[in-house]
């Protein structure tokens, strides 16, 4: 087993820095400066280089600059994904998004982590776990998704909040460390605009 097997399994890892890829590294960070650079006008050369980018890219998947990730391949949008501006993934492990999901400026999606112990931290020792986000959810503006936390169908979670926990289907969450406010329901419906 190499690296890669284990950093696109479904399982978290530990490793030292020295087994990180940094050639697939440098491919992503080339590939993601190109994308900051493109025009508001250049939706096809958006959508050409998240293709090479990700591991999985839906068509419907529309991405703000600025954004920055770690490798790309690990990154896999399974419908309409709109990710706004200044965005970070950090994909170590896989990172599935599920369809019609909504990720608000700043925010940041973190499978990787550090060695708790300091003589371990200090020697490169990290850590990393994948991250769900099912279908139709909502993240708010800097909230942060840490390793190992999968977000369930329908949910919300609230600007700023830092997700250290699975969070349930169909519903609210908020909080540093997030939890479950309460259920999303009829009343959350809104009326818009008839012009």
């Amino acid at each position: 087993m190499n690296i890669l097997d284990v950093m696109t399994a479904n399982e978290g890892y530990c490793a030292r820095h020295t087994d990180t890829p940094l050639a697939l590294q440098d491919r992503a960070k080339l590939l993601c400066w190109q994308y900051n650079q493109t025009r508001p006008d250049e939706g096809e050369r958006r959508a050409a280089l998240l293709r090479e980018l990700f591991g999985d890219c839906h068509p419907l998947t529309f991405i703000e600059p600025s954004f920055r990730c770690d490798y790309g391949f690990n990154i896999h949008t399974h419908g309409l994904t709109v990710i706004n501006y200044n965005c970070v993934i950090l994909d170590t492990s896989p990172v599935h998004i599920g369809e019609n999901a909504f990720i608000a400026p700043g925010v940041c999606i973190a499978c990787a982590g550090h060695a708790v112990d300091a003589a371990q931290r200090a020697a490169g020792i990290g850590t990393s776990r994948p991250i769900t986000i099912g279908p139709d959810v909502w993240i708010g503006a800097n909230a942060t998704i840490c390793g190992g936390v999968t977000i369930g169908a329908g949910s919300v979670i609230g600007a700023g909040s830092v997700v250290t926990r699975d969070v349930p289907a169909g519903v609210v969450a908020a909080g540093s460390p997030c939890r479950v406010l309460r259920p999303v329901t009829e009343a959350d419906r809104v009326e818009p605009l008839q012009l």
